[in-house]
């Protein structure tokens, strides 16, 4: 919609009231200050709630990859053919052999349930960058040590150098029963991978370690496969399932964790819905906004008329006024959810330290601090529902001041 100098021109002076219309002038900045917030509030929270999913499956699958190949029974006895045919499979990135306990560790008097990985050296290596003490290479093949998680270790009280006891209930048979085998482990290292449920039960040691600690002999229990598309993995997996089947169960990123990444859509489209609706309020300010400045403005609309001042020319100028406000407070908006999500960390910080009270519990939250992805395309469509919202409601009352009689206004004058 093009303006002409003299459309332009009067819709500018409208935009800023004169001394009069203080009232106007007021009601306007508020439903510019209210789609600006709406906006914000809706790219904070769809930020967020994308980063959240991001970050949980980024770390999820960072140390179990996006599918995990289960022998029936906990024991895969051929898995070398099954591990070189799954590498073959096309669509596979990265296929390694895994094994995964849930037993139970003591230290110093303190006690808890620990979850014990067997690891090739090539995935030890992968967590590298996770370590917060120690050498995570110290973990060898025939050498009793292993890396803890850090709330396990501020669980046990553990540093590095201590001994944890790692219980195996299978152990050997006595006349007495069966003695549940204990085997002592020098911590070498503690990492944090950022998801509370991993950093407070993990031990992870070398394959060999675990087979000897299991009693397991040669065989391992699952494959951890990477493929090259995570929302795709089904499809990818689907030959091998088949050729598997009645030997081992293949389980996908979506299906171990299905409940979590199901409840986090739900959520994010309800997060949706509810903040648009604040940005539909909004712009019913917008609305208010302008038939009070289409009634203030009356008179001179009718003076228009009789000037040459086309229907046409009266809707576009109140259209462009009412959408104005409507986009500058969507781009203020933009830039305000821009800031807070940039400091974000530093806003959570900030009110814990005032209130006393934790906003972001790593018990709670499964990870350590607020994530935050903005996709483009939500921005986009942020944008357009806000400037849509605007221009619907400034069609009323334009349409309004268009069809202003002067005659009837002016006879009187």
């Amino acid at each position: 919609m093009i303006l002409s100098p003299f459309e332009w021109t009067i819709a500018k002076r409208y935009m800023l009231p004169g001394r009069g219309e203080a009232f106007i002038a007021l009601v306007a900045g508020i439903s510019l200050a209210a789609v600006m917030l709406g906006v914000a509030a809706l790219l904070i929270v769809m930020s967020v709630m994308n980063g959240f999913r991001a970050e949980l499956l980024d770390k999820i699958v960072g140390l179990n990859g996006h599918a995990i190949i289960q022998a029936y029974g906990g024991r895969l006895d051929n898995w070398e053919e099954v591990l070189e045919e799954v590498r073959e499979t096309p669509g596979v990135v990265r296929a390694s052999p895994l094994i995964e306990q849930p037993l139970f560790a003591t230290l110093g008097g303190r006690a808890d349930f620990v979850l014990v990985r067997g690891n090739t050296p090539e995935d030890i290596a992968r967590i590298q960058s996770n370590v917060v003490q120690g050498d995570i290479s110290s973990l060898r093949p025939g050498e009793n040590n292993v890396a803890i998680g850090s709330r396990l270790a501020m669980n046990l009280g553990a540093r590095l150098g201590d001994t944890i006891t790692i219980v195996n209930p299978q152990g050997r048979a006595t006349p007495f029963g069966t003695v549940p085998r204990q085997v002592g482990y020098t911590i070498t290292a503690i990492f944090e991978i950022g998801i509370y449920d991993y950093d407070k039960a993990f031990v992870v040691m070398p394959i060999p370690n675990a087979q000897t600690l299991l009693l397991t002999g040669d065989t391992i229990g699952m494959i951890e496969v990477t493929t090259e598309d995570p929302d795709t993995v089904r499809e990818t997996l689907a030959p091998l399932e088949q050729k598997l089947g009645g030997q081992a169960v293949v389980s996908d990123w979506k299906t171990i964790n299905a409940s979590l990444f199901e409840a986090l859509e739900i959520e994010r489209v309800a997060m949706f819905f509810v903040l648009s609706i604040i940005v539909l309020v909004a712009v019913f300010n917008i609305l208010s906004s302008l038939i009070m400045l289409v009634r203030s403005k009356t008179r001179d609309i009718a003076i228009l008329r009789t000037m040459g001042a086309t229907r046409r020319s009266l809707l576009k100028i109140f259209v462009t006024v009412g959408f104005t406000i409507g986009a500058i407070g969507t781009g203020a908006g933009l830039v305000l959810g821009a800031l807070v999500l940039f400091f974000r960390q530093s806003i959570v910080r900030t009110i814990e330290f005032f209130t006393g009270q934790s906003l972001w519990d790593p018990e709670i939250r499964f990870l350590t601090e607020l994530p935050s992805k903005t996709d483009p395309g939500e921005v986009i469509a942020i944008t357009g529902l806000a400037l849509v919202l605007s221009f619907l409601a400034t069609l009323y009352p334009a349409r309004k001041a268009a069809s202003t009689d002067p005659v009837q206004v002016l006879r009187y004058e």
